[in-house]
C-alpha cells in the first residue's frame, strides 16, 4: 500500500513528526515523506494513504498548505484514507495570555486540515492529532517522537480494521 506523508515545517518540528511517522509506517507500507514544496504534480499518482503534516500558525494550516489544498480538484482525494497532524504549543505552556485566550477559540490545524481533506473526498481513518513544541520555535517535547510512533501503530490498526 502506497503512503505519501506531505508536510511543512518552519523549525524542523513538523518534519522530525513526519519523519518518525514514516519511519513506523515504513515496516508495513510503502512510505514517502515529502516537504510539501518539494511535491511534484504525478507524486498523488497511486496513494492509497496521505498523512498531512503542518505547523499550527495562526491557527491554522500553514500558507503552503492552504495553498496546495485550494490547487486540488474537489474529489482528488477519493478513495484515499488520510490523515492530519499538527505541531503546536500546549496552552498550558503559553505565556502570551492574548495568545491563550484566542487559541482556546480558534483551536490547532489539525482538525481543520483534517476536514479540508476529508472535503475533497479523502476518508479519514483516524482523528487529527497534535504534536508539542516548547515554543513557536521548538524544540519539541520530551516523548512526542514516541507519540508519533504511536500515533502512526494506530493508522495501521486502522488500515487494517482493528480500530
Amino acid at each position: 500500500m502506497k503512503c505519501l506523508i506531505i508536510y511543512d515545517s518552519y523549525f524542523g518540528n513538523t518534519e522530525k513528526i513526519a519523519q518518525a511517522v514514516g519511519s513506523s509506517l515504513a515496516a508495513s507500507l510503502d512510505v514517502d515523506v515529502v516537504r510539501i514544496s518539494e511535491l511534484k504534480p504525478d507524486i498523488l499518482s497511486g496513494v492509497e494513504v496521505l498523512i498531512a503534516g503542518t505547523p499550527t500558525r495562526g491557527f491554522r494550516a500553514s500558507d503552503a498548505f492552504k495553498a496546495f489544498l485550494k490547487e486540488m480538484p474537489a474529489t482528488q482525494f477519493k478513495n484515499i484514507k488520510v490523515a492530519a497532524f499538527d505541531t503546536r504549543i500546549a496552552l498550558e505552556d503559553m505565556d502570551n495570555k492574548v495568545g491563550h485566550f484566542f487559541m482556546k477559540i480558534f483551536g490547532y490545524a489539525a482538525g481543520p486540515l483534517t476536514e479540508q481533506l476529508k472535503a475533497k473526498g479523502g476518508q479519514v481513518i483516524v482523528p487529527g492529532e497534535g504534536f508539542y513544541v516548547l515554543d513557536s520555535e521548538g524544540p519539541l517535547k520530551d516523548g512526542e517522537l514516541e507519540r508519533a510512533a504511536a500515533w502512526a501503530k494506530n493508522i495501521l490498526m486502522a488500515l487494517s480494521g482493528k480500530a
